[in-house]
């Protein structure tokens, strides 16, 4: 299974920030759509970090009350791991695991089309294993 399978099945949208604006911003956005990070993409759309509630988190416990103030560009996460739409989803739950991260940016000719979660992955393996679990159980006793 590809990349691009995840995304049919969740949607391409994605929400972003940009590198200049304020971690306050940033975290109204998180807070506003119920996620856990933000791509920061530059105008052209070419990504060049992400913002996570942990980077969040490590800025308040580094620099104090004043973080909301920070350019979003200080706190994210440059040089994300990334994926693009053709690569297996095996191979992306991999770098997941092992660089411990919840979401990875997909790129399509260096543009960013979407975000593929450890969740969104998950609930396509299990449908998957389900669909299929369905359709042994009516081979084995036969449909009625």
């Amino acid at each position: 299974m590809q990349v691009r399978d995840v995304l049919k099945q969740k949607g391409g949208r994605v929400i972003s920030i940009n590198p200049d604006a304020k971690v306050s911003e940033a975290i109204a956005r998180l807070v506003q759509n119920n996620i856990g990070s933000l791509p920061v993409v530059d105008g052209d759309g070419q990504l060049l970090g992400m913002l996570s509630e942990r980077d969040v988190l490590r800025g308040v416990h580094n620099r104090g009350e004043g973080v909301g103030q920070v350019r979003v560009s200080e706190m994210m996460t440059a040089h994300p791991v990334t994926c693009t739409l053709d690569d297996d989803v095996d191979d992306v739950m991999g770098k997941m695991s092992e660089r411990r991260i919840a979401k990875v940016p997909v790129l399509n000719d260096s543009q960013l089309v979407g975000i593929v979660s450890v969740g969104d992955v998950i609930k396509v393996m299990y449908d998957k294993v389900h669909s299929e679990n369905q359709h042994l159980m009516t081979y084995i006793h036969g449909s009625y």
